[in-house]
């Protein structure tokens, strides 16, 4: 049995393991997604286990070789340039080899006693990515947390308890009778916002939904009308989420003019930059952001723009003393009563999770090792290729462009001329469909005003214009009759 735990077992399975990775990365080949059956991915799966119950089975070195390389084959390529239907990314390799270094030595992060150099290698980064943001440096604070969805409730709840004192401790019975909580969203929000509505018990039905300009940005003009009628509908709204890169389009709302209207009515201003937090690294395209420093929250995945392992997800507060919200909990088997320097630099009161991966550290370790020109550079090529890849559409009488790409997401229709606009939405649907069966390109898709639109997401350095190319002739190939 201890045979499997011995430090000479571990660098056999890291060298069985590191060389099919360092073959799956050099592998620049053009593929898609290749789905299998599950039936038979299961029957596969299953092959490769022992079917010894009694005691543990010898080391069997191609079994291992076998299970890697299943995992490698099966689900998105995304270090292929052929890759582009996703927001998460293919990572900087050295990042993986230090979350590779986390799961070997397991120290849980949410405690300075269990994870040293990752409690102070948050510090480190949050003082970092500061710069960017502009907050003062004596008074903000951010924690990490298992992916966007989770930053974005746990802001949620730091502001609800904000605006209603008692409800943590008393649930909906500390409210006045006649308030009704609500958050104030743009149309084109994350999922995860409403998601969090209905686990904070505000409920789906409360959320006002902010028109849209015809970038699909909050509409500033429209937000003041819109929230008074949310008032008069008897609604009390305490946050207004704004989207930094909307999971849709990829679309920045006006934060400067949003963060005047959330002051003058005393309510929390949360930015989800959950994919477009990012920019903030680039001198070039940081302006998107104008007005971040007027929020009171920002949700920032790193695991999308700065190419790490998931989940890293990087939840800010301007304000310190806010960050302490969310929560208010007591456990003598992990908070100290009597703090000191130590224990001062735990998270675990401000964060969903107790024990908590060291997700910084492979962020920490390539900004450390590279600086941030290693991000910035990549964000900004990808982003310029969006760029051209829009020229080549607006070049082109059988397809049609949508918006004006503000980052690296771009989404578009394939219109032939056979196709009549009331078969406009089920053909983007069986194209996209057909792309992916073929196998050589994974793109996305998402409906834009009701109706279907291709959506491409550029998240890797090796895809060129030609590869565009390439994706249109593709399309066209699944767009003709069957």
């Amino acid at each position: 049995m201890l045979e499997a735990f011995e430090a000479q077992r571990f660098r056999e399975n890291a060298e069985t393991v590191l060389s099919r990775l360092e073959k799956h990365l050099s592998d620049l080949s053009i593929r898609g997604l290749e789905l299998a059956d599950p039936a038979r991915l299961t029957e596969a799966a299953r092959a490769l286990m022992t079917t010894e119950r009694e005691q543990p089975t010898a080391f069997d070195e191609e079994r291992l070789a076998a299970i890697v390389d299943l995992y490698v084959r099966t689900g998105i390529q995304v270090h292929s340039p052929g890759y582009m239907g996703r927001q998460f990314s293919g990572v900087v390799p050295l990042s993986g080899v230090i979350d590779f270094v986390s799961s070997v030595v397991n120290q849980p992060s949410s405690f300075y006693e269990a994870g040293q150099l990752p409690i102070v290698a948050e510090r480190i980064m949050a003082d970092e990515l500061n710069q960017f943001i502009g907050w003062d440096p004596g008074r903000f604070a951010m924690l990490t947390t298992s992916g966007g969805s989770l930053a974005n409730l746990t802001a949620l709840l730091a502001a609800r308890n904000r605006a209603f004192p008692g409800i943590l401790s008393r649930g909906n019975s500390a409210l006045q009778a006649q308030v009704r909580p609500a958050v104030a969203v743009g149309a084109d929000v994350h999922y995860s916002v409403a998601r969090a509505a209905g686990v904070m018990g505000i409920g789906e039905d409360r959320i006002v939904r902010l028109p849209l300009d015809r970038r699909r940005r909050i509409d500033a003009d429209r937000v003041r009308p819109a929230l008074d009628e949310a008032e008069e509908a008897g609604l009390t709204v305490f946050c207004l989420v704004a989207s930094a890169g909307t999971t849709s389009v990829g679309a920045f709302d006006p934060l400067d003019r949003l963060a005047a209207v959330a002051q003058e009515r005393d309510l929390w201003f949360h930015v989800d930059g959950a994919h477009g937090a990012s920019l903030l690294v680039s001198d070039k395209l940081r302006h998107r952001l104008r007005g971040i420093d007027r929020a009171d929250s920002l949700t920032w995945d790193a695991h999308k723009m700065m190419f790490v392992p998931a989940p890293c997800t990087l939840l800010f507060y301007r304000d310190r003393e806010r960050s302490r919200g969310a929560f208010r909990q007591t456990a003598s088997y992990v908070f100290d009563e009597r703090q000191d320097s130590n224990s001062a630099l735990d998270n675990g009161d401000k964060n969903f999770e107790c024990t908590k991966r060291p997700m910084i550290m492979p962020l920490w370790a390539l900004w450390a090792i590279y600086g941030k020109s290693l991000f910035a550079d990549k964000i900004e090529y990808l982003c310029r290729l969006t760029q051209e890849a829009h020229a080549i559409l607006e070049s082109l009488p059988d397809f049609e462009t949508i918006h004006r790409p503000e980052a690296n997401i771009l989404c578009f229709r394939y219109r032939p001329e056979r196709i009549g606009d009331d078969r406009v939405h089920e053909f983007q649907v069986d194209v996209r469909n057909r792309v992916k069966e073929q196998g050589n390109f994974f793109i996305s898709k998402v409906d834009v005003d009701g109706v279907a639109a291709l959506r491409v997401v550029m998240m890797n350095h090796h895809i060129t214009s030609g590869h565009f190319h390439m994706l249109l002739d593709e399309i066209r190939k699944a767009g003709q009759p069957q």
